[in-house]
């Protein structure tokens, strides 16, 4: 699927924004870097695909429970069948009172690489206050090259964006996947990463996982299958919540563009040293950033070196 050629653009499809309790919050964009010294995507990878341990508004009301849901990657926890994804009430029961013991980008869990061929690019969309535009030179350069990737997006993103998200929709290439509803990180008792209080208790991370789900399976006709959490932070309980309610949830290998603060040059460094299996995050809300310089700096050379490319479906498959 990674390799195969780009098929047609199907037609735009319009977006229905009805969610309950939306909530128009003042957060900080996708967090820049990983705290400890060097950039993070020059730190050593996580050992294994799968293993680790290695802004703040009120939650939005409850939604639907009954927004479906995919397989997960083997070896993750018993998938939840996609009639069967339990509802908040059912969560808050089985998750309560529950204490977690990781808290990172690389907790128990979380999928981090793949044993696939594949190079999986993933950039996300944050949304909020200088969050919400678009780098239409990274998107360019990736249907140029015919490179596929999977599109994080947040729910303030769409909002701000639905004609274009609709359009991200409908091209084969990418493959949308859900950034939570306020870009909070995913914890059950309110832990902070980059200064971003995360989701305060079970009730809150439900609603930051299943209210954006409901956007995103409305703008695609389907439940994403695959979640990142604002700042890729999580502990792991709200990971194995994650799991519970049908999504995959996916942090990365390599730090493509360090929150969108790397220059090109150190962009193209990083991206540059992808390797099948890697997973890479990047952003593509960003465009004055040096990302979409660096990745035509890079995907060149890649190609050239033979590394291809799959989008998370590809390389997780079901």
């Amino acid at each position: 699927m990674g390799d195969s050629k780009r098929r047609l653009m199907a037609g735009r499809r319009s977006v229905l924004l009805g969610m309950a309790g939306f909530a128009s919050a003042a957060l900080t964009s996708c967090a820049p870097n990983v705290p400890g010294g060097s950039p993070p995507g020059s730190q050593a990878r996580p050992p294994a695909p799968q293993t680790g341990p290695a802004t703040p508004p009120p939650s939005i009301a409850a939604l639907s429970s009954e927004q479906a849901a995919a397989a997960l990657a083997p070896s993750a926890p018993a998938s939840t069948p996609r009639d069967a994804v339990p509802g908040k009430q059912q969560i808050v029961a089985e998750f309560s009172g529950r204490r977690p013991k990781e808290w990172g980008l690389h907790v128990t869990g979380v999928v981090n690489s793949s044993a696939s061929r594949h190079v999986a690019l993933t950039f996300d969309a944050c949304g909020g206050p200088g969050g919400t535009a678009c780098d239409h030179a990274l998107l360019k350069a990736l249907r140029r090259l015919n490179v596929p990737a999977t599109l994080f997006i947040n729910s303030r993103w769409i909002a701000a964006n639905p004609a274009l998200s609709a359009e991200l929709a409908a091209d084969p290439l990418f493959e949308l996947a859900n950034h939570g509803t306020l870009h909070l990180p995913l914890s059950v008792t309110g832990k902070s990463a980059y200064g971003i209080a995360g989701t305060a208790s079970v009730p809150a991370a439900y609603d930051e996982l299943m209210g954006n789900q409901a956007v995103m399976q409305e703008l695609t006709g389907k439940a994403p299958r695959f979640f990142r959490p604002g700042t890729a932070y999580y502990d792991d309980v709200a990971a194995e919540m994650t799991h519970r309610l049908g999504m995959v949830p996916v942090n990365f290998t390599v730090n493509g563009d360090g929150g969108a603060t790397f220059p090109a040059a150190t962009v193209a460094t990083e991206v540059g040293r992808a390797a099948p299996g890697d997973i890479v995050i990047s952003h593509f809300n960003r465009p004055a950033a040096g990302t979409a310089e660096g990745y035509v700096r890079a995907l060149p050379l890649l190609l050239d070196r033979g590394v291809s490319f799959g989008r998370l479906s590809d390389v997780l498959p079901a």
